[in-house]
């Protein structure tokens, strides 16, 4: 393998960056920033030399060194090199290139600029730390960073009550899907022995049911790291309030790499999941899908939209996984990168122009005033509808298509997930639409909205250059790469308008019915949002629209009964630790010793008189018992 030693340059750049800034160039804001950037953009040079070199599977799949030996546990710090690992790196690097030299036009105002830039450096080397593991328990301590890494940029501006607050609510609720990762990696290893991902994979080829009745526990465990890093159903509740932290932050963690995590997990470890674990997987992406898409139908803060639809994307991508398609879920991961980024970024733009205004009813008329932002903001709204021929289409149809497929073989799964997926499909198309009319059409709603200006070419720059990818990601082989890992065989590389049409050959009733739902949502949202001043839908369906601008309560839900009943736990436990522990227990060996000291103190008197009493009288004592006996 040639140039064995760029993995790991790339992979530790970014904390050098990070621990430079933080010791040596907190006071110098343009130095800071040049190292942070300039260690992401270079492990994305550094890996497109890799792979030019090596290919997407490079020839050693692996290099390690021993970390830990205890007894029968071994524990290597090693790094996975195949085409899954190849593309995330370009991915991590690559995107979050992007939204790093955004963030220099951005953050510039800011106090906490250099800190910001230490916060991103770190939560880089954290990601990729997470896709370059090889085995669980080096994963799992880069998984953990990325927690860190997210609580630091979530509550960046740790001034606002409402940052913090969100902040804790990303930690607390990661780490409750986080305890369920945990004990799926001890219950793999206590019955496999290993922890590396290529042993257990050779060890589950051999035998699938080496895992033997705890296969399914085990593998639904695993999956409760997912269902917090990637903000599934039931612990959803903490992506939306994290858009508190600044939009970069929104783009690069919560948009185009850090909740994708669970996804990327899945895949790695995808053999530890048999059919039963993969069929509740799939129910619960379908269900996630399909409840963001309707709270964001009726959310009217700019990022929290894009949040609700980061939300969906996920399910769709979680069900893929579910329904045994990982080149389908890999790829949609990849495209939905290059759009989703550049939707946060866009808005990110807006927001900047009004001052930081979020509400969309407090914008429009800004196409005029701000032209880059408003067209690279029409190409990621359409890469996200699923239109074709944007990246969003190839992805978003080769998962309709799988659930088709599997429909076939079990259609009590893949009919209604199929049916659940182009549902989605027009709800996105909607929501996204509605955001777009309101805030680039109709007529200025408030004031801020009249000087609202483009922004500079540091922040219009990257939007442009992932406009492109978001347009033709869709046909550059993506899923080529991730079917070669997946399938066991290299897809032929077909010409572009080969490419072009592909998807209507091989599933034309998912293209199809695909296409027709984006075209109801567009038209939906363009008769009901293109000159609208204030929203008609809360009219139109009554109390529904009010429950989904509430997201379904869940809040409030967890509220009073989770929350409730930890603080009622919690009092409990208080009163017997004031009570029973602190008073009873140890109050009685607080007493008891008191006693005893103040008893024994009394024969303490100084007086020698007394003491050769005492003496004598211990003597008879003692000869009493034994000339007794």
């Amino acid at each position: 393998m040639k140039y064995e030693l760029l993995p790991w340059l790339i992979l530790f750049l970014p904390l050098v960056a990070a621990g430079g800034i933080t010791l040596f160039t907190l006071r110098y804001r343009t130095v800071s920033a040049l190292l942070s950037i300039g260690a992401i953009v270079t492990g994305f040079v550094l890996s497109l030399i890799f792979i030019n070199a090596n290919g997407w599977q490079p020839a050693v799949g692996e290099i390690s060194k021993n970390w830990l030996s205890i007894g029968t546990l071994h524990i290597d710090f090693g790094l996975k090199l195949d085409a899954l690992s190849m593309m995330m790196l370009l991915v991590v690097t690559g995107v979050g290139g992007a939204i790093h030299i955004y963030s220099f036009g951005y953050m510039h105002e800011d106090s906490g600029f250099s800190r910001f830039f230490a916060f991103m450096s770190l939560f880089t080397f954290s990601m990729l730390g997470i896709v370059l593991a090889n085995n669980f328990i080096e994963m799992f301590i880069f998984w953990e960073l990325v927690g860190v890494s997210s609580y630091l940029l979530i509550g960046f501006w740790f001034e606002k009550p409402s940052a913090g607050d969100a902040a804790k609510k990303a930690f607390i609720v990661n780490r409750l899907g986080d305890f369920g990762f945990l004990l799926g990696i001890l219950m793999i290893w206590g019955i496999l022995g290993s922890l590396n991902f290529s042993v257990l994979q050779g060890q589950l080829s051999q035998n699938s049911l080496a895992l033997g009745a705890m296969s399914t526990i085990a593998g639904l465990l695993v999956f409760c790291g997912a269902v917090g890093k990637s903000a599934q159903f039931p612990l959803h509740v903490w992506l939306p309030d994290a858009m508190e932290g600044p939009t970069p932050v929104s783009a690069l963690i919560h948009a185009a790499t850090m909740v994708a995590a669970g996804v990327y997990m899945l895949c790695r470890i995808f053999f530890v999941l048999n059919p039963e674990a993969l069929h509740v997987i799939a129910y619960i992406g379908g269900f996630t899908a399909l409840l963001a898409a309707l709270i964001a139908v009726q959310q009217d803060d700019i990022k929290r939209i894009i949040a609700y639809s980061t939300l969906s994307q996920l399910g769709y991508m979680v069900m893929a996984v579910g329904l045994s398609g990982q080149t389908a879920a890999m790829f949609h991961l990849t495209t939905h990168a290059f759009f989703k980024a550049l939707l946060f970024l866009s808005a990110g733009s807006v927001i900047i122009a009004l001052h930081h205004e979020q509400n969309i009813w407090k914008m429009g008329s800004l196409k005029q005033k701000m032209p880059v932002t408003f067209w690279t903001f029409l190409v990621g709204a359409l890469a996200l509808s699923g239109m074709w021929p944007f990246s969003g289409f190839f992805s978003k149809d080769s998962i309709l298509a799988q659930a088709l497929e599997q429909g076939h073989q079990l259609p009590w799964l893949g009919y209604p997930l199929f049916i659940t997926g182009v549902l989605v499909a027009g709800l996105t198309t909607f929501y996204i639409f509605r955001l777009f009319f309101v805030v680039f059409f109709g007529k200025e709603k408030s004031e801020i909205a009249s000087h609202a200006h483009e922004s500079p070419a540091v922040m219009t720059l990257p939007l442009v250059v992932l406009a492109i990818f978001s347009f033709i990601g869709g046909y550059l082989g993506i899923a080529g790469v991730y079917h070669g890992l997946f399938a066991g065989e290299t897809e032929k590389s077909a010409g572009l308008a080969a490419a072009l049409f592909e998807p209507f050959i091989n599933s034309p009733l998912a293209a199809a019915l695909g296409l027709c739902v984006v075209a109801i949502g567009f038209f939906a949202a363009f008769s009901l949002y293109a000159k609208a001043d204030k929203d008609p839908l809360p009219v139109i369906l009554g109390p529904l629209a009010t429950a989904m601008k509430n997201k379904f309560y869940f809040d409030e839900l967890y509220e009073a009964t989770v929350i409730r009943l930890h603080d009622f736990i919690a009092a409990v436990m208080d009163w017997i630790d004031r009570w029973l522990v602190e008073g009873l227990c140890i109050g009685l060996v607080r007493g008891g010793t008191d006693l005893t000291g103040r008893a024994l103190r009394l024969v303490q008197t100084g007086n020698l008189q007394t003491y050769a009493f005492l003496f004598v009288l211990g003597v008879a004592v003692v000869m009493y018992f034994v000339l007794g006996k």
